[in-house]
């Protein structure tokens, strides 16, 4: 897929057709379409806070913040050894956020950026695209909380694309390729505001939002 085709609106249009774009690798020159037969969502009444998440939460070590690092959090995502976000990602994703469409979610520990996710939202879904973590379980106070946001700006769909072994200890689930469209054919009838709460989550609220503990 040739760079100089992808536009935003493009990528819009291919997320709301249920496909979205990847890089072989960070020095990769194109990008291709996946379009998984299993998908990767969290159901968000079904989100697991285990008893140690709770309690690091309860803890509030960590500042929380919405749409403050866009661009850090995709250079922390990035940050890896092998990473499909490349430069065409990176920009294209940034011009999305700067439309509105794009969202990132940042932890802090005093002024260093040591975890966060980003994605898109569209309709009443959210696309999570990836997340980091700098210190121990700092995805997963970061995802506790933005399935928290989630639940609050009203979304209905927080599709992960793929299921990853930490993604199911916290309630994520794979379901049918067909069984996904129809969900997000719902999702895009209506639409959520991810800015629409500026005020941040309190731990209480995140654990009150939970779907389950153990």
């Amino acid at each position: 897929m040739n760079h100089v085709e992808l536009t935003p609106e493009l990528i819009l249009q291919a997320y709301a057709n249920g496909v979205f774009p990847m890089a072989e690798s960070r020095e990769d020159e194109s990008l291709f379409w996946v379009d998984p037969r299993e998908r990767g969502i969290i159901p968000l009444d079904g989100f697991h806070i285990s008893r140690s998440l709770a309690r690091l939460i309860r803890q509030d070590s960590y500042c929380i913040t919405f749409d403050q690092d866009f661009i850090g959090v995709m250079q922390g995502c990035a940050d890896r050894d092998e990473t499909w976000i490349n430069d065409i990602i990176f920009d294209l994703y940034t011009e999305l956020h700067e439309m509105g469409f794009g969202h990132s979610v940042e932890l802090w520990d005093g002024d260093r950026l040591v975890g966060g996710t980003y994605g898109l939202a569209l309709g009443t879904a959210f696309f999570g695209e990836s997340m980091f973590s700098r210190v121990p379980s700092a995805s997963k106070i970061v995802l506790a909380y933005l399935v928290a946001h989630l639940k609050r700006c009203a979304f209905t769909l927080f599709d992960t694309q793929f299921l990853t072994e930490h993604l199911a200890s916290l309630g994520g689930q794979e379901i049918p390729r067909a069984e996904y469209r129809t969900l997000l054919s719902k999702a895009l009838t209506t639409r959520a505001d991810f800015t629409a709460h500026a005020d941040p989550l309190t731990p209480q609220e995140v654990l009150q939002l939970r779907g389950q503990m153990s």
